[in-house]
């Protein structure tokens, strides 16, 4: 299973990615840029794609859209400090998997791998 976690913010995210509970077989792919993510999702069978709302020059769900346009099958995530209702308007109908706190915790990155493995 292959996941990429993209971020800016790697350092503190520790607790996060700890969550994950993924091992040296399974290392986080990161990609610090949407340009970075679009090659990735190119050349990588991904399982799952996490998505800081903070990437710098790129909006999450147009990028989403990209990321769809490349490889429907893809899993997404987004951290994001947005509202309930408002997340839901935005990202209607892309399939996102769930929105994550802008600051997970491991608890987080527990609960995101319990829905990944149940829509797999």
């Amino acid at each position: 299973m292959k996941i990429l976690l993209a971020t800016s913010r790697v350092g503190e995210l520790e607790k996060f990615t700890s969550g994950l509970g993924l091992d040296k077989h399974e290392p986080l792919l990161l990609a610090g840029s949407a340009e970075e993510i679009l090659d990735i999702v190119s050349n990588h069978k991904l399982s799952l794609i996490i998505i800081d709302d903070n990437l710098s020059g790129s909006d999450t769900f147009d990028l989403i859209r990209s990321i769809l346009g490349i490889d429907a099958m893809i899993n997404t995530a987004v951290l994001t400090d947005m509202d309930e209702k408002d997340f839901h308007e935005a990202g209607e109908g892309l399939g996102i998997l769930m929105s994550l706190p802008l600051n997970p915790g491991e608890e987080d990155g527990r609960e995101i791998m319990s829905r990944l493995k149940q829509v797999l």
